[in-house]
């Protein structure tokens, strides 16, 4: 009997698309078009020269690639041959990235040799010195037992690490017969990717998924009504789940062109939507933001749009979303969703009234049961009263890799994941996300986990105590402001602590605001009062709105 669902590979899905849509345009990116019997040719390309180069079926291979149509050759060239995919946020930097490399047990990095001005391949030396003394793959850094290889993408010819056209040049010596039989090999039950978010323990952990993410966008696509004819504008990056799966997989699966941007920059944005008459944008309330300010200056022509997600995360985004609403398009559907539960978890529909699109969060989608429950008794709460999102379903990731005690904790043993978030379900069935139970800063989208932050700010010799809290922003929604108590006889001013961050940990990591203090508020139990250090920044800092 045929299962519910048909499972199949994610790596399956450009081969497939070929097959339905043959010479449509698949993908535009910096001018460059390809249709999607092309992607499918690229991504074999790509999945032979992994082979080559010997990634083996379950190899964790991290992705420190910004947007470009290799990164999607590359996810899909992983899925297809068995390996485990870990996107790297390109914004971090070493300390960041050398944790993920360590704590995922990657054993190749895919990186860039330099993207504008970052210099990837400077931070790859200074992660793994190891490279520079023997040929590619013949080297072993101490730090990183797993990591066999590095691949880079670029101009540089980087020793001890193998180039881009090597890769494709090596491939060409496995014939279509050997991918077949990997391809046919693979398990969608299996890990597929590796997704690292940041957490409540003060390190990132990394989200494990199976290939069953098809259904999740298989449904979002019905629900959304996306068909060959919808052209997608994707500026979000694909290390995120939110670009990923309603970019590159939402293409393949519907059909659907995608216009694929190297980065958000919104006036370039509502540029593309008019030449490339985009039905669908998608992101958080700082893009929604930025695209209605950029079209309020350029006054493009926003007739091809029809839809989109707007992932909601604070009370402010009911407002950004009635604005959009009228500068942009008349059919923005909200959504709620996180890493563990495969993103799309709520998502109104397109007939939902303007309310239940703008001021709530998504309805449950297919395959999903939500609960809201009192965050101290456990108890489910009514309709209209907040409480913990509790989420159950098949898109519930499998755990974090390698912290078996933090998946514990996250999902009970009758599947429900713990969100951490505040919400409550409506009466007309809608979830409406109000905050975060845990102290999480969101910055722009991005999540920030205060504690990681603090530990990084308490290497600095001068420092002897630390606090970071979020601080309201105009365009990022929240960022963070550190408290900083120094350690005796030290100095220390705003710009040295943000040099210190600087090329060390993500730039959305980096407090914008310092305030220095002699002692903290404390509880009787030793533990500092975060509500009053917030209570303190808006104070203490000019202008009490951020703007940072």
């Amino acid at each position: 009997m045929a299962d519910w669902f048909e499972k199949i590979s994610m790596g399956m899905l450009p081969e497939r698309a070929a097959r339905r849509f043959g010479d449509r345009e698949a993908l535009m990116f910096k001018g460059e078009r390809w249709s999607f019997r092309q992607v499918s040719e690229r991504v074999d390309r790509v999945a032979k020269g992994l082979m080559a180069l010997g990634v083996r079926p379950g190899e964790k291979v991290s992705l420190w690639v910004p947007n470009r149509a290799e990164y999607i050759d590359l996810f899909f060239g992983l899925a297809k041959i068995g390996a485990v995919i870990v996107p790297v946020n390109t914004m971090f930097r070493t300390e960041d990235t050398a944790y993920l490399l360590g704590q995922s047990n990657s054993g190749t990095l895919v990186a860039v040799d330099r993207s504008g001005p970052i210099d990837y391949l400077a931070m790859v030396r200074e992660m793994l010195p190891a490279m520079e003394s023997g040929p590619a793959g013949e080297w072993k850094e101490a730090g990183f037992p797993d990591l066999e290889r590095v691949v880079l993408m670029g101009e540089s010819n980087a020793r001890g690490a193998f180039s881009w056209s090597e890769l494709l040049q090596r491939g060409e010596a496995i014939d279509d017969e050997d991918l077949d039989r990997r391809a046919a090999a693979v398990d969608p039950d299996a890990t597929v990717m590796i997704m690292y978010t940041s957490g409540t323990t003060g390190f990132p952990k990394g989200v494990m998924h199976c290939h069953n993410l098809i259904r999740n966008i298989t449904d979002r696509a019905n629900r959304m009504a996306v068909t060959p004819e919808d052209v997608i504008l994707m500026y979000l990056p694909l290390f995120h789940a939110f670009g990923l799966y309603e970019g590159p997989m939402l293409s393949l699966i519907s059909g659907a062109r995608q216009v694929l941007t190297e980065r958000f920059d919104p006036v370039e944005c509502v540029r593309l939507i008019e030449a490339e008459r985009a039905t669908l944008i998608n992101g958080f309330e700082t893009h929604f933001k930025d695209l209605v300010e950029a079209q309020e200056k350029e006054g493009r022509d926003m007739g091809s749009l029809r839809s989109g997600v707007f992932a909601t995360g604070t009370t402010s985004a009911a407002a950004v979303a009635r604005k959009a609403e009228r500068v942009l398009c008349a059919g923005l559907v909200s959504g709620y969703g996180m890493s563990e539960i495969g993103v799309g978890a709520g998502l109104s529909f397109l007939n939902s009234t303007v309310e239940q699109r703008c001021d709530a969060s998504g309805y449950p989608a297919p395959g999903y049961e939500f609960r809201i429950a009192d965050p101290v008794t456990g108890q489910d709460q009514p309709a209209g009263r907040p409480g913990e999102i509790l989420i159950r379903g098949f898109g519930v990731m499998q755990g974090y890799y390698r912290k078996p005690e933090e998946t514990e904790k996250t999902i009970d043993p009758e599947g429900w994941l713990h969100s951490g978030d505040l919400g409550l379900m409506r009466e007309d069935g809608h979830l409406r996300f109000i905050g975060r139970i845990k102290e999480m800063i969101k910055t722009g989208g991005e999540n920030v986990d205060p504690m990681e932050v603090e530990a990084f700010l308490m290497t600095h010799p001068a420092v002897h105590q630390v606090a970071v809290v979020g601080y309201p922003d105009e365009r990022l929604s929240e960022v963070g402001a550190a408290f900083i108590r120094l350690a005796p006889d030290r100095e220390l001013t705003p710009e040295e602590v943000f040099a210190f961050c600087k090329g060390r940990i993500a730039t959305f990591k980096i407090p914008r605001h310092v305030i220095f203090v002699q002692d903290f508020p404390m509880t009787s139990s030793g533990k500092v009062r975060k509500v009053r250090l917030k209570e303190e920044a808006l104070k203490i800092v000019p202008g009490g709105r951020g703007g940072a």
